[in-house]
This record gives structure tokens, sequence and C-alpha cells, in this order.
């Protein structure tokens, strides 16, 4: 996709209201840490457009990026491992739950994913809440650079294993850092 023009169009904190958007928004969702803004700056072409970090939990807000005045990716917090208090934690998480059940224009939730990882419990209650909300999920496999060729093979059938992929459910695996796979993701969200 040819991206010509990019704009952080709108912030949501925790005590925002959500917006009514007029067009499709597809949501990235995953651990903290997982890659969610680098993702986000590789798909915009963009160095460091979404702000990312080495700490976990960076991102507190949800972000929306107006992409070529036809799309929003909507960047939201990291779930997991974030160092923050449980207080914080929690109000992020009903500000997540309460825009994925609001949102009028959502129309995909990537589930980002480590592909080093074993996928952990909150990974498989967000994948579980996607299907009970009537999204097809896409899982996207994260840092693939990371690991060897064969690595990352087993580690892609591993991970659908676990996940229990369903017929039509689709995996993709990309790597920011490489632009791995970018291009593939941009197929599968301009397809919708």
């Amino acid at each position: 996709m040819v991206i010509k023009y990019v704009n952080l169009d709108i912030v949501i904190g925790v005590t925002s209201k959500l917006p009514q958007t007029d067009m499709p928004e597809f949501a990235m969702a995953g651990k903290s840490n997982v890659g969610k803004s680098s993702l986000i700056n590789a798909l915009l072409n963009r160095k460091s457009y979404a702000r990312t970090s080495a700490n976990p939990g960076k991102t507190q807000t949800i972000n929306f990026y107006n992409v070529n005045k036809e799309m929003y990716l909507v960047d939201l917090p990291g779930y997991g491992y974030a160092t923050a208090n449980q207080e914080a934690k929690a109000s992020w998480g009903k500000m997540i739950e309460s825009y994925l059940k609001k949102s009028e224009q959502l129309k995909k939730v990537l589930l980002l994913l480590d592909c080093r990882r074993t996928p952990s419990e909150n990974d498989m209650m967000m994948l579980s809440w996607i299907r009970n909300a009537g999204f097809e999920p896409l899982i996207v496999l994260t840092k693939a650079d990371k690991l060897k060729r064969m690595e990352l093979k087993k580690q892609e059938a591993f991970i659908k294993k676990t996940l229990n992929l369903a017929e039509g459910e689709k995996m993709l695996t990309v790597s920011a850092e490489k632009k791995i796979g970018i291009d593939e993701l941009w197929d599968e969200i301009v397809s919708f």
C-alpha cells in the first residue's frame, strides 16, 4: 500500500469519551512490548511515528492513526506485564474493552503475539473475546527476525496448534525491523 497521508487524529485516555469515526478501524491488540507501535511504524513507513520503548507499557492511550484519509490503524495499550500499578492496568483494561465493544467502525482485530513465546493466558482470553464478539481474528506473529528459519517454522506450527485456529482464521508472520511480511499484512487489511 502506498502511504500518502498519515496523522495521529485521535488520542483516547481512560477518562475520554470514545469517538464515533466515519472510517474503517483496524485495532492492534497484544501484550505490552509485543511490538504494536513498531509494527504501526513499519506499516506507515515511518521511523518513529508511533512511540516505542524498551520498557513495557509505553502506550497508555488508544491512538487512532489516520491512513490516507481512508482508514484508522488503532494502537491499543498492551496487556500483561506493563510496569504500572494494578489500578492503572484495570482502567486500561476497561478502556480497551469499552472500545472493542462500542466502536461501530471496528472491522478487524489483529492479535499480535511474539513468535518466540508461548501464547499466554491473557493472549488466549483476548482471542476468545475476539471470537465471541463476532470478529474473525487475524493473528500476527511479530519479531520474526529474531528466529532462524527452521525455528520460526516450528514456532508457527506450535502457536497455530496452541491457539486452535479455526478454518478461515489467518496467521501472518512479520518483522517490523526487517520489513518482513508488511506487504502481506497490508493486503490482508486492505481486503476488508
